[in-house]
């Protein structure tokens, strides 16, 4: 019988009091794509964590190819042919794609980039890479960013890779291009272990499914004989409906009109240019764009966070009249806009660089919303102690206690804390960047229907999305941003997600101006 590629038997894994992983045992055959699922806390991260060399389990053992093998550090992970992409990419932004395949060369090897080059080209060819390896990393796109991480494994000779949320800011057009390369890798017997949420994408792509709850193995299922019902109820213990609602509001008024919004780099490059848009009470205005193409400045310039060229406007209107005499944003601090009586609440990209206070519990990062507007020099905690404790119940925020400190907390639980504080703020405009990024299909889910209620009360939303699916399914309309430009603004109901990939990817001429 052919060993497994990878085995794991019996891994616990403790931090404290928390347990990340439970008597965990599961397996990965040789070529073949596994795919493991679970909601936010149950443990996956940490699981590959282990295998990858970051972490070192409390109990359990590894076999590689049928031998028991320790992983102390990622050297002895790479010497066994294991190989971790991580969310956050491990590159040099100054240096060339050859250059920063060049720095996984042993100290024992020789620097010599034209043999490192011809080896780089030979798994290009081999799996059907598409990179230019004399660009610079600053100049790449996300997903040339992740051809190279990927490209970079190999070069170090893994056999086993593990991918964590690969296609998460991927068009769907670089989605197709990056399975077409793991069927490839497959086929030539890598075995592939993806991290997702995605579940349409798991049924796509891989060949069977591991599935973790809370820290412990629930099962594998063959792909073939699943269905995202199935692997929900798996993950979550319970029937889980998969349907994203999207109520018609009664009342539909202008609330933001936005115009020529144009932002300047620090280097002078336009980051955002001449974006016009008009944004509606009742309504969900997608924003879709790869990453960098000004969805972060867009929703900052808004807010008051962010410096713009002259001639920008952002006009709010506090009544739903357009005649009504309407506020300029532009030009005032955020907490001009609150001084002004507009109610605008900002779920922005960072979480704890700028949403929450890493160093403080739930109930003080909620008394960071209505900190100063009590008269008593003292502080009340109870407002804010009670919201901590509603939140946590309500969004299933995993947490020792609401005072524990935000920072220790895994990135789906303080966005789940972030979320929930900006829409318990009952706001009149909304904006949301990257809202359920990183959190499970159950709680994604939740947001979702909180977004919906927050839009049948009459709330403007603008949510910034990368799962086109979900922008399709759920906004009113959806504005596209290429090279910070607006690119068309397209009715959701009647769209696809090939269209809305392809203005991502291909800006119009001439656009930029009036898109309302």
């Amino acid at each position: 019988m052919t060993p497994y590629a990878i085995e794991l038997h019996h891994i616990t894994k403790t931090f404290g009091s928390v347990v990340a992983n439970r008597d965990v045992s599961l397996a990965v055959n040789k070529g073949e794509i596994l795919s493991l699922l679970g909601e936010n806390g149950s443990g996956k991260t940490t699981l590959m964590n282990m295998l990858s060399g970051i972490y070192y389990p409390d109990e359990g053992e590894i076999y590689v190819e049928g031998e028991r093998v320790e992983i102390r550090d990622p050297k002895d992970a790479y010497a066994l042919g294991i190989g971790m992409v991580h969310q956050h990419f491990k590159l040099i932004d100054v240096f060339t794609a050859l250059e920063n395949i060049a720095l996984v060369l042993d100290a024992h090897e020789r620097y010599d980039l034209k043999a490192v080059r011809e080896k780089a080209r030979a798994i290009c060819e081999r799996y059907g890479f598409v990179i230019d390896l004399d660009q610079k990393v600053y100049e790449m796109s996300v997903s040339q960013k992740q051809t190279l991480e990927i490209i970079k494994m190999l070069y170090r000779g893994a056999r086993l890779l593990i991918l964590d949320e690969p296609t998460a800011v991927l068009t769907p057009q670089e989605t197709e291009r990056l399975f077409a390369v793991l069927r490839a890798m497959r086929a030539d017997g890598k075995s592939i272990i993806i991290i997702t949420h995605k579940l349409h994408e798991v049924l796509e792509i891989s060949d069977r499914v591991s599935i973790l709850r809370k820290g412990e193995y629930v099962g594998t299922v063959e792909t073939e004989r699943a269905t995202e019902d199935s692997l929900t109820e798996m993950m979550v213990g319970r029937k889980v409906e998969l349907n994203i609602e999207r109520p018609l509001s009664s009342e539909r008024h202008l609330r933001l009109s936005v115009h020529n919004l144009s932002v300047q780099s620090a280097d002078g490059v336009r980051v955002l240019d001449g974006v016009t848009f008009d944004a509606y009470s009742g309504e969900i205005l997608g924003i879709a764009g790869i990453s960098g193409n000004g969805q972060k400045e867009l929703l900052e310039a808004i807010a008051g966070l962010q410096k713009t060229l002259p001639d920008s406007s952002v006009l709010y209107y506090p009544d739903d009249d357009r005649d009504s005499s309407a506020e300029q944003l532009i030009g005032k601090t955020p907490r001009d806009i609150r001084d002004m009586g507009v109610h605008l609440s900002f779920v922005p990209e960072d979480r704890l660089g700028m949403g929450l206070v890493g160093s403080m519990g739930m109930t003080d990062n909620m008394m960071l919303k209505s900190y100063n507007e009590g008269g008593s020099p003292i502080a009340d905690r109870s407002a804010p102690r009670k919201l901590a404790e509603e939140i946590r119940e309500e969004l299933d925020v995993v947490t020792p206690s609401i005072a524990t400190p935000v920072s220790r907390l895994s990135g789906g639980n303080v966005q789940k804390v972030l979320v929930g504080r900006e829409i318990a703020a009952t706001p009149t405009v909304l904006m949301t960047a990257y809202a359920v990024r990183g959190l499970d299909i159950n709680t994604s889910y939740t947001i979702y229907h909180l977004l919906n209620e927050q839009k049948q009360r009459g709330v403007a939303i603008l949510y910034v999305g990368e799962d086109l699916d979900v922008l399709v399914d759920l906004c009113d309309r959806i504005l596209v941003l290429c090279g910070g430009k607006c690119n068309g603004v397209l009715d959701a109901r009647h769209t696809t997600k090939e269209e809305i990939g392809l203005l991502m990817t291909s800006l119009k001429q001439g656009k930029g101006g009036d898109q309302r």
